[in-house]
């Protein structure tokens, strides 16, 4: 009687959502099965593509795991896990992203009957961690190294690879074409990490055949004046200078004011404005450079100064083609620092002009200028080089690949259904040959050109081993993870945080900062 008079203990505000036990895990597991099955059919060479349009009106089409997942605003807060391994995977080794998503939703929707049976979460968690490290030692004894070979040979076989992550995306069709060029790109920069070495120009129009490799730094005509027209357009090895000042005569600073005791005095201060300027110029012109580009504007002024003396010049350049330029000819980017290039040109490219620096001494970057129809088409081609430039760059550090196709991981089934194949007689043909004590058999994979299998190594579908490791990896630990969560809660929003938002908005909108053109007292 006594324990029936005790009150009721209250730890959470009135309204907190509370979840937990067995039904909160198989809910959790349901909604990343869900995620699962909306990547699925995205799954290799003959995977479909997903259109999705936002609030804002603007189109997305790509199969590429890590876009749809980012695009998909997931909302559930177990399936959010998903979207972060999706982009842990494409940071890390750019390619693989479908892959990741679809092993963890496999592992959770194989633990679900267990679940569902008693099994405690914990011995699954240790059961898929141990397997884990199984199937990371297996990936690594299949894995073949290709170090030691010479550089047309590692030039070829990093070209395989590229051309198995393009074979799965929109611009499949030309993979070979496309993947000599994103092994040209990578081999430019050298042991660089730095992505943004290469960059990637699109230009509507043309056909993706008409894309192209720029062994040095390609980037749109910027803004122009007056007096451009009559500047050369192509130099041989000409010195180049990077600046970072502004080539034209500038209004005074808000609020700034001169005062004068004699009105002739004005005349020195206009006088002295101009001398600035022109000592500017003649210094370029005096450095001997017949390039000159800046960050800040080149005004109508200096175009004429320049165009005058066959210089070119080039005001408002993106501050990362100014660096790539930098790395390219040699120089920094300060106030007045020299570089040169074998061959400077401005040309048409499409309906833009184009200013191409290619034979620089320090190399150390290229441009892929790429070409196509819709905008979404040249969106969805920037991803897939994109992607496909991080596993070349990976093969290269990591020096080991194994066979694709779905001979190293679980994925033959959903690479058969996405292809229209029969996915249960591959998959014993597939079991048949892993399962020979020689080991012969362990390189086969699906053939998606026939529908039968075939040796994925002999016919050059091949992957970086960091690839499928780091997926293994990942997608274990989001599995574990949601496995090991019994309980969410769910706070609600506090009514007097929202009030006291609301208010700070409402005396900031009446005037609560100080004006930018208000003067101090």
């Amino acid at each position: 009687m006594a324990s029936m008079m005790q009150p009721q203990i209250i730890l959470l505000k009135e309204g907190t959502d509370t979840s937990q036990g067995k039904a909160q895990l198989l809910s959790n597991i349901n909604a990343v099965t869900a995620v699962g099955d909306v990547v699925r059919t995205t799954l290799g060479p003959r995977g479909m593509d997903k259109l999705i349009h936002d609030d804002k009106g603007s189109v997305t089409i790509s199969n590429d795991g890590a876009t749809i997942m980012k695009l998909l605003d997931i909302v559930h807060p177990a399936a959010k896990i998903l979207v972060d391994i999706a982009k842990s995977q494409d940071s890390e080794v750019g390619d693989g992203t479908t892959t990741v998503v679809l092993l963890a939703a496999e592992f959770l929707k194989e633990a679900k009957p267990f679940v569902e049976d008693g099994v405690h979460s914990q011995n699954l968690i240790r059961s898929y961690r141990t397997a884990s490290t199984l199937a990371i030692e297996k990936v690594k004894e299949l894995a073949v190294s290709i170090e030691g070979k010479s550089v047309e040979e590692k030039k070829g076989l990093l070209a395989k690879c590229a051309a198995t992550t393009l074979s799965s995306k929109l611009i499949g069709g030309e993979k070979e074409f496309f993947a000599t060029m994103v092994v040209d790109a990578v081999m430019a920069i050298g042991d660089d990490d730095r992505l943004n070495l290469i960059g990637i120009k699109k230009v509507p129009g043309g056909n993706m055949r008409d894309s192209f490799l720029v062994d040095g730094v390609a980037f749109k005509k910027t803004f122009s004046y007056a007096g451009f027209e009559q500047q050369p357009k192509k130099f041989d090895n000409p010195k180049i200078l990077l600046l970072n000042i502004e080539l034209e005569l500038k209004s005074e600073k808000e609020n700034a004011e001169i005062r004068l005791s004699d009105p002739s005095q004005y005349q020195s201060i206009v006088d002295a404005e101009w001398n600035i300027i022109y000592d500017k110029l003649d210094k370029c012109v005096e450095s001997g450079a017949k390039v000159v580009l800046s960050r800040l504007a080149i005004g109508d002024l200096a175009t004429q100064y320049f165009a005058d003396r066959d210089i070119f010049c080039a005001g408002r350049v993106a501050e990362q083609d100014l660096n790539r330029v930098a790395a390219a000819a040699g120089g920094t980017v300060q106030t007045s620092v020299l570089g040169t290039c074998e061959i400077f040109e401005e040309k048409q490219v499409g309906g833009e002009r184009f200013n191409i620096f290619s034979g620089c001494p320090s190399g150390r970057t290229a441009t892929i200028v790429l070409r196509g129809g819709a905008d979404q088409f040249i969106e969805e081609a920037e991803r897939s080089l994109h992607d496909a430039i991080m596993i070349v760059r990976r093969a290269v550090k990591n020096s080991t690949v194994v066979p694709g196709g779905g001979a190293i991981d679980v994925i033959p089934r959903q690479l058969c259904d996405n292809a229209g194949f029969d996915a249960t007689d591959v998959l014993n043909k597939l079991r048949q040959k892993h399962a020979m004590q020689s080991g012969e058999g362990a390189s086969y994979g699906v053939d998606i050109n026939t529908g039968g299998i075939a040796d994925s190594f002999a016919n050059f579908v091949w992957e970086p081993a960091v690839v499928k490791i780091n997926a293994i990896n990942a997608a274990t630990e989001a599995a574990c993870l949601i496995l090991s969560v019994d309980e969410t809660v769910k706070n609600p929003k506090s009514e007097s945080a929202q009030g006291d938002a609301a208010a700070g908005a409402m005396g900031r909108g009446r005037g609560g900062g100080r004006g930018r053109g208000m003067r101090r007292r």
